[in-house]
């Protein structure tokens, strides 16, 4: 009996860096019976010219839409009964088609399989980008099992599922997957899983995670206001605690030469932060030793405070801004 055909999707823009890497996975996949459709986004460098070297469908953008838009204009070239999205730089693991399938197979409740990242990057160009792959993937590994926010630079949808859910969000360029795992999540499964499994090169620059994930909070903040509850995964409430004391510990060490007092009330709130995800510290211990664990504890407590400012910023906005409480 033939399997299901699956319709890989790369939304592509400039990454001549990785595509290679990624379309080298794809046709090694042990899984036969799949097509891949590549969407570029109006690259301007080299990757174009790559990519046409691959037996692929490549199909452009009219102009940048940015990867949300990119996804769904490759869903409208699909002949397949499951969509996986898989970003330009990351690179499958060789059974990561074949075990998504079983993963369906399992439960026709589920419509959406999400894999994993592993925790070490494609390329490593420098140690920050060590400190998100191994935050990524501790925060993914965690969160294995059912859970409301989706993963689709490493994840696939049924068709049907696709259709009757619609098409991402293009209005959000930082938190679309969030908000389609929130509307899949009201009448199928979303499974999170490491046995679909991928290399990433994630963001190399301090400057350009700390860009990201702060818009990610903002635009998290119309969902969020929405639900009015935690998501399940690894959103936890206790990583939310996290960010809180991470946050106010700031003005309160601010406030220390108004009454050294505060100084100590800044050191309560510090351990609270570490205790809302020690598991988390106690994994790159493992992994990496003292030195290293103490460099992730502080670049993973400036990114925590820049995620609180970019929740205030969010809450602001939903405030004062129609059309934002309505993204």
């Amino acid at each position: 009996m033939e399997k299901d055909l699956v319709s890989i999707i790369i939304p592509n823009y400039n990454s001549q860096k990785t595509i290679k890497y990624c379309l080298d996975a794809i046709y090694k996949q042990d899984y036969e019976n799949y097509e891949v459709i590549v969407v570029d986004d109006c690259s301007t460098d080299k990757s174009v010219e790559i990519i046409k070297t691959y037996p692929c469908k490549l199909v452009s953008t009219p102009k940048n839409l940015k990867v949300a838009a990119a996804r769904n204009l490759g869903v409208k070239y699909s002949k397949g009964k499951i969509l996986f999205f898989v970003d330009s730089d990351v690179q499958l693991h060789p059974d990561a088609v074949s075990n998504l399938v079983k993963e369906f197979e399992k439960d026709p409740r589920i419509g959406c399989v999400c894999g994993m990242y592993e925790k070490v990057p494609l390329i490593r160009d420098s140690i920050f980008e060590e400190y998100r792959t191994l935050q990524n993937h501790f925060w993914q590994k965690s969160s294995e099992g059912f859970v409301t926010p989706g993963n689709f630079a490493l994840g696939a949808i049924k068709a049907d599922v696709f259709r009757k859910i619609g098409p991402f969000n293009t209005k959000r360029t930082q938190s679309e997957e969030v908000e389609y795992g929130h509307r899949l999540n009201q009448e199928y499964k979303l499974l999170y899983t490491s046995s679909v499994m991928g290399v990433h090169d994630h963001d190399d620059k301090l400057s350009v995670i700390l860009k990201k994930l702060f818009e990610r909070a903002r635009q998290r903040i119309p969902l969020y206001m929405k639900r009015k509850k935690f998501m399940k995964g690894f959103e936890t409430g206790s990583r939310a605690f996290g960010i809180l004391f991470a946050f106010l510990s700031i003005p309160t060490m601010l406030l220390f030469v108004v009454d050294p007092v505060f100084l100590l009330l800044a050191a309560i709130l510090f351990i609270g932060f570490l205790l809302t995800d020690l598991g988390q510290y106690l994994f790159v211990l493992r992994e990496k030793g003292v030195f290293f664990t103490l460099f992730f504890i502080f670049t993973h407590y400036i990114v925590s405070v820049n995620t609180g400012l970019g929740l205030v910023k969010g809450m602001i906005d939903y405030i004062f801004d129609r059309q934002f409480r309505e993204i």
